[in-house]
């Protein structure tokens, strides 16, 4: 079954590339919300999640991305210019993406996260621009993933 994503940003270009790169990847964009009422809504269709810090309703990526990951059991993947903001929320996540990205970054980052197995060892060569948060996601190693 092909992976639903969730993209979360209120910048709507950034949005429509982002949505782009991850039809490029074959997988369905579930919805663009640009804000944290609109992500709920889409929650419930979506199997991966990647999610701006800054919305249109504030700083609330974080505080989002956590009610994504916890309670509807979506993968979450932070896309921001500023991972500090992260904080606590961050054990909720996969990883993080920073912004400037490389559509290289996001098409690997959401084949991390199309695994169905957690438990799988994975292994992948190094994804610049992504700093994975979970222990599971196995070691993040060799050269460098480009375009």
């Amino acid at each position: 079954m092909t992976k639903r994503v969730l993209i979360v940003e209120d910048e709507i270009f950034v949005a429509l590339e982002i949505e782009d790169i991850v039809t490029s990847a074959s997988l369905t964009v579930s919805a663009i919300a640009a804000d944290s009422a609109a992500a709920l809504r889409a929650a419930p269709e979506s199997d991966i999640a990647l999610v701006d810090l800054n919305l249109r309703d504030g700083a609330t990526g974080p505080g989002i991305g956590q009610v994504l990951a916890e309670r509807y059991g979506i993968k979450v993947i932070y896309v921001t210019a500023n991972p500090s903001q992260i904080g606590s929320a961050s054990a909720a996540a996969l990883g993080v993406i920073t912004k400037p990205f490389r559509s290289s970054t996001i098409k690997a980052a959401l084949a991390l996260a199309s695994q169905d197995n957690d438990n799988e060892e994975l292994d992948y060569a190094a994804i610049a621009g992504f700093t994975p948060f979970l222990p599971r996601l196995g070691s993040l190693r060799g050269s460098e993933y480009s375009e």
